[in-house]
Order: structure tokens, then C-alpha cells, then sequence
């Protein structure tokens, strides 16, 4: 396996150097991208950010107005070095439904709410639902899109899109300001290979992924050419910030071989990566899952950033192995999983988080970011669950 620092790469610095002094979170987190010492590794509660979660909101699908939630969400504010998302806004939708020009409509029945999605094509109309319920903060996929071969060729049959280039720079500001010294930014972006997979459900996709790869490789370009001039222009609009690209996991075993990453992966990631980077952004990865047999294609995109580096037996690679062979090419994000805070007691969950930064900052590196891999959705929060969080920060700080 080859390593990342026989490549020619921006300049990083070394973690085991610490800044003299005190910074500001949003500093920590800049200085971090950039490889510069930092007076501590940052941590992030990864999408709370005690910004988007609004407790006063009578929404009955807000989870956050239960009041389980309302001491996490003042730690992430006052305690985390917070990194608030917000996706890649133009007029036309942010996903591939509107790459396909999909009409969409809601209905509430009950406790759940009801999204059906049609697109129009010569063959005839194709349908797609989504489910929420109002206790759970996630989106369930109740009918994919494309249910077959056949549904993807009629996609193929219709005209491609153009796609649209102006730019909302709004949300992202807007968030900034509120932000100030607290914390940034993040952009938020699905790959192609996102775009693509998520219009079949698991098994038809590494069918046809398996099988068809010319009709697959067609979806991915039409899906290309659609979000490349989107990324670039974001990118001009709102240079300097960090990214997130989130779609890699898809080629990624059991899904696909390892063989297939560079294929459906780096052939399409790599423009998206470069135009960010251009406009002096960052890019950060997100894969889940099992990465060891990926890595090295990983870290041969050049990413600024991977993210969650998830510990076995979620995934198949240690943390310190990243950081030895690629911790100098990118920063490492994560490694602890939402289930070891929602389940670990806490003085096992306290020795999972010092392993996580000895092994993230351990030797020379760009950068580490303690992070879970997700956060819990569920409408109560668990005492164990806050306690854990608060031990996340507790570690951070004492170092």
C-alpha cells in the first residue's frame, strides 16, 4: 500500500505541535484544515451544532422541543467547535430529483408525513416515497425510484437537464454570521455514485452496478454534468470554506468490490474535488464503513479530510493506521460510533475517547477532529446518551 506522503500535496503542518496560547473555535477548526498547530484537537457532536436545532419550535416533528434534548444542545453550542452544514443551494432541488425534474407533494396521515415523487418520462411516469415519523428525525425510503433496468434506460431516453449555476450564497453567510468566532461552516454535497444509488433500492443497485456498468457509467455522467457546474460555481461563490462529499460508502464492501472504487468513485469524484480546492476550499470525504481495501484510492483523491474512520467491528481499519499512512495527506475525522455513546457505560465510553485522540494526534499529521459517526434521532434523549456527550468535551478540555 502506498503511502499519500510520496504524493505532491499542499503544505501540512504537525499536530503533536501545539499552538502557545488559547483560540477561538472557529481558529482551532481553520488551523486544522491548514495543517497549523492547534492548542487542542477540536471535537464536533457532527450534525448538532446547537445552531439548526431550534427547542422553541412547535413543529410536532421537532424532536429537539423535548426537553431530554435541551442540555446536549447547549453543550454543542457553548462547548463544541461547531461545524453547521448547509447544502449546495440553487434553484432546481439539491439531489438527484431534480436532476430528473421531479414533481413533488406532501401529505400528513397520522403520525407521519408523506413525500411522493413522479418523474415524467416518454415510457410512462415513474414514483418514488419517502416516510417521517413524527418521533424520529430520519427519512425512510418506502419506494425507490427506479425499480429496474428498464426504469433506468427510460431515464436515460429523456433530455439531460441544464443545470442551474446561480448560487444562494444566503444560508451560508447568514449561518457565519451567527456563527462568528463559535465555529464554520460546512457545504454539503452528494457525489454522483450518491445521486445514483439512492434512485434503487441496495440490491437492485449492485445488481445493475455489477452487471450493467455502461448503463451505470451513463447515470453517473448524465448525474456529472448536472453537479459539476453546480460544485464549481458554489465554490467560486463561497471560496475558503470546508465541504463534505458524501456518497463513496456505496462502492465500498459488502456493496461492491474494491475493484469498482476508482471506477464509480474516483472518475467522477476527483473533477468535484479539484473544483473545490481550486477556489481554495477544502474537501472533506465522507465514507462509512468498511475502508481498508478503499484507502489507498481514497487517498490518492487528494481529499483535504475523511470522515468517520468508523472502529471495527463497524468498520475494518484502526485509526492509527490512517493516521500512519495518511495522516499527513488529510484531516481525520471521527472515530467514535453513535452507538458507543447511546450504549457504552461511561467510564468504557472514556477510555474509547482517549483512545481515539492518542491514536488521531499520535506523531506528525494535518489534523484531528474528535467526531461520532453520526448523532441519535430519536425523540428522547437518554441520560447515558448526554452523559457520554459531556465526556466527549470533558476529555477535549483537559488536555
Amino acid at each position: 500500500m502506498a503511502s499519500c506522503q510520496d504524493k505532491t500535496l499542499r503544505p501540512t503542518g504537525a499536530t503533536s505541535r501545539r499552538h502557545s496560547g488559547s483560540m477561538t473555535r472557529r481558529q482551532r477548526l481553520m488551523a486544522t484544515l491548514r495543517g497549523e498547530p492547534v492548542d487542542r484537537p477540536a471535537v464536533s457532536f457532527y450534525e448538532l451544532n446547537g445552531l439548526d436545532e431550534d427547542r422553541s419550535d412547535g413543529d410536532p416533528w421537532n424532536i429537539y422541543s423535548h426537553p431530554s434534548w435541551w442540555p446536549l444542545l447547549d453543550l454543542a453550542r457553548e462547548h463544541t467547535d461547531r461545524i453547521v452544514m448547509r447544502g449546495v443551494r440553487l434553484t432546481d432541488g439539491p439531489r438527484a430529483m431534480g436532476a430528473l425534474g421531479a414533481e413533488r407533494s406532501v401529505t400528513c396521515a397520522g403520525d407521519a408525513r408523506l413525500e411522493l415523487q413522479t418523474v415524467h418520462t416518454p415510457a410512462g411516469d415513474l414514483t418514488a416515497r419517502t416516510r417521517r415519523d413524527r418521533d424520529v428525525n430520519t427519512v425512510w425510503v418506502t419506494e425507490h425510484l427506479l425499480k429496474g433496468v428498464e426504469d433506468l434506460r427510460a431515464v436515460l431516453a429523456m433530455p439531460a437537464p441544464t443545470p442551474d449555476t446561480t448560487v444562494d450564497t444566503g444560508p451560508v453567510l447568514e449561518a457565519e454570521q451567527a456563527l462568528g468566532e463559535a465555529g464554520i461552516v460546512m457545504i454539503d454535497t452528494p457525489d454522483p455514485l450518491c445521486l445514483g444509488a439512492e434512485l434503487f433500492d441496495m440490491a437492485t443497485f449492485t445488481v445493475i452496478a455489477l452487471t450493467e456498468p455502461a448503463l451505470f457509467h451513463a447515470l453517473l455522467e448524465r448525474l456529472q454534468a448536472w453537479l459539476l457546474p453546480r460544485i464549481e460555481a458554489t465554490a467560486a461563490a463561497l471560496p475558503g470554506r470546508l465541504w463534505r462529499m458524501v456518497g463513496p460508502e456505496y462502492a465500498t464492501p459488502p456493496y461492491l468490490p474494491p475493484r469498482l472504487f476508482r471506477e464509480y468513485v474516483n472518475r467522477y469524484d476527483a473533477p468535484l474535488i479539484q473544483a473545490i480546492q481550486r477556489h481554495g476550499g477544502y474537501a472533506r470525504l465522507h465514507c462509512h464503513g468498511r475502508i481498508a481495501r478503499v484507502i489507498e484510492a481514497i487517498a490518492e483523491l487528494e481529499p483535504d479530510g475523511l470522515d468517520p474512520i468508523e472502529p471495527p467491528p463497524q468498520g475494518d481499519v484502526e485509526l492509527q493506521e490512517v493516521r500512519q499512512r495518511y495522516g499527513e495527506c488529510m484531516v481525520l475525522f471521527g472515530n467514535l460510533e453513535v452507538s458507543e455513546i447511546e450504549n457504552l457505560p461511561t467510564d468504557t465510553f472514556r477510555e474509547r475517547v482517549q483512545r481515539a485522540i492518542e491514536e488521531g494526534t499520535a506523531g506528525n499529521g494535518r489534523g484531528f477532529v474528535l467526531m461520532p459517526s453520526s448523532c441519535p434521532y430519536g425523540r428522547e434523549l437518554s441520560p447515558l446518551t448526554l452523559r457520554n456527550y459531556e465526556t466527549m468535551v470533558e476529555v477535549i478540555e483537559r488536555l
